[in-house]
């Protein structure tokens, strides 16, 4: 029903009834259900047509749109969307119409964003989220460049930020003595239902270290009262190793990879790197890498029980019964 109707489908009703039935003039009913003559009468003309059933709410979408996009414009800016992947501004751009009018064809047809479309098979991206913290438990790595002693070139300009472009991976100072140089890797676990994260920084990505964090990550979790059954990764070299698969087989976990280029199947554990950078890794101007990490714990904290996560609309704590420390 309108927001803004001043009566109700009964009091519609009564109004009709009190015009046709009880032969009121529609001066006299108007006044007394407080509306126009005009509405009086329209109620009342609906109600000796349909009867109660003509009381209520109807479409006031016209008939006919004679200025809609034509049939064949329509079916061009669908084609484009489909085999090129354009949005509504090349669109437009390439038929010579407003990009607005692109949109309306788009939305009317009920296309997926292009954000949501699988990037090899042009199809919508099935989202999916398991039922229980621990059915499924998404792992990767990250790589970050080492910030240098007196910062990088956020702080110090793009010269003092070569110096990390120039480094051999695992050297901690420069030929000036103090800057650590290199790489970061970070390891994650994330859980699918509930989003909670158990991060490392961690020297390297190899089996030996993917499978060590992997042990802590999976003791962290049980922990918080959280039994993993299943465990997803990409096929990187540390998690196609038979270590990767003889430490998950120990642990009672279940392995399973993603499709190759489909990226997005891991999606869930990358977002939360993309987080990761853009409210920690990147978030202020660090001095040192040392500063850098000492921040990580406070994030991960206010991520997993404080922050407010748009997907599950609350914490990742919220979703986890009994987590210890979920109100600190």
């Amino acid at each position: 029903m309108d927001a803004n109707a001043p009566l109700t489908e009964r009091g519609r009703l009564r109004l009709a009834q009190c015009v046709v039935d009880d032969h009121w003039p529609l001066r006299r009913a108007a006044e007394r259900f407080q509306v126009s003559t005009g509405t009086a009468k329209r109620w009342a003309d609906r109600y000796r047509t349909d009867g109660p059933a003509g009381m209520r709410d109807r479409s006031s979408r016209p008939h006919h749109s004679p200025n809609r996009t034509p049939r064949p414009i329509e079916r061009k800016v669908l084609h484009l969307r489909k085999t090129r992947r354009l949005g509504p501004v090349r669109i437009g751009w390439l038929l010579g119409i407003p990009a607005s009018t692109c949109h309306s064809v788009l939305r009317r047809a009920g296309t997926a964003r292009l954000a949501d479309l699988d990037r090899g098979t042009r199809e919508p991206v099935r989202r999916y989220e398991h039922d229980r913290p621990g059915d499924l438990v998404h792992v990767d790595v990250k790589k970050l460049g080492n910030i240098p002693d007196g910062g990088g070139h956020r702080t110090q300009g793009r010269a003092q930020g070569k110096l990390n472009r120039t480094a051999t991976p695992g050297h901690s100072t420069d030929k000036r003595g103090g800057a650590r140089l290199g790489y970061a890797y970070l390891h994650t676990a994330l859980d699918d239902h509930s989003r909670l994260a158990y991060t490392e920084i961690l020297t390297d990505e190899t089996k030996e270290t993917a499978a060590a964090f992997w042990r802590r990550a999976h003791a962290w979790f049980t922990a918080h009262g959280i039994t993993v059954v299943r465990v997803l990764s990409d096929n990187g070299s540390c998690y196609i190793s038979r270590l990767w698969h003889d430490t998950c087989h120990q642990l009672g976990v279940t392995v399973k990879k993603t499709q190759p280029y489909r990226p997005q199947t891991n999606g869930k554990v990358e977002r939360f790197h993309r987080t990761l950078a853009d409210e920690w890794a990147y978030a202020k101007a660090y001095t040192s890498e040392n500063a850098r990490r000492r921040a990580l714990p406070r994030f991960l904290h206010t991520y997993n029980h404080h922050r407010h996560h748009s997907a599950i609309g609350g914490p990742p704590a919220s979703r986890v019964p009994n987590l210890s420390g979920q109100n600190t």
